[in-house]
């Protein structure tokens, strides 16, 4: 499944120039991708889309600019205390692991995942059929919820993002 989401992600830099699901199946299909996974991939990215779809704005983001989102912004919940405490489930701990879990709590420390993209990112990440998802998987996953929401990380966490610390070179 993350073959294709990677593949989704590199060839439709935004969520709304993807195509429509039929047309991206058979995409996918003349790629060569799996049928299962092809069909986990587009069931994920449209759960990703209806969760997007009443995400609330990006913190600094101009309100009034806002016209038709601002009912469905009435049925979210109250934003988080400052001091608001985000305790893991033991679920969410295995399919994180460590490894996943310091990048979560590097992003969320850096300000790049407000609490309304941290929920996102894990409701997108308990939704992968994966036992324990790799940094690379979380990573991915990261992407596309700032894919779908069209939104781009600012260059140094995009590059963090796609970064492959096994290729990297040393300085």
């Amino acid at each position: 499944m993350f073959e294709v989401l990677a593949f989704v992600f590199e060839n439709y830099w935004c969520g709304d120039a993807c195509p429509a699901r039929p047309a991206l199946q058979r995409k996918l299909n003349a790629v060569g991708f799996d049928d299962d996974e092809i069909q986990d991939a587009l069931v994920w990215l449209e759960e990703l889309k209806n969760a997007t779809r009443s995400a609330p704005p990006k913190p600094g983001v101009n309100a009034s600019a806002l016209t038709t989102e601002v009912a469905a912004l009435s049925n979210l919940p109250t934003p988080a205390p400052v001091h608001a405490l985000r305790v893991l489930t033991p679920a969410e701990q295995a399919r994180l692991g460590r490894e996943g879990w310091g990048l979560m709590a590097f992003l969320v420390s850096a300000e790049v995942l407000p609490w309304q993209r941290f929920e996102l990112v894990m409701d997108r990440a308990m939704a992968t059929p994966a036992d324990e998802l790799t940094v690379d998987d979380l990573k991915l996953i990261v992407l596309m919820v700032f894919w779908s929401l069209g939104e781009e990380p600012d260059a140094l966490v995009l590059d963090e993002l796609c970064d492959n610390r096994e290729t990297r070179v040393g300085h």
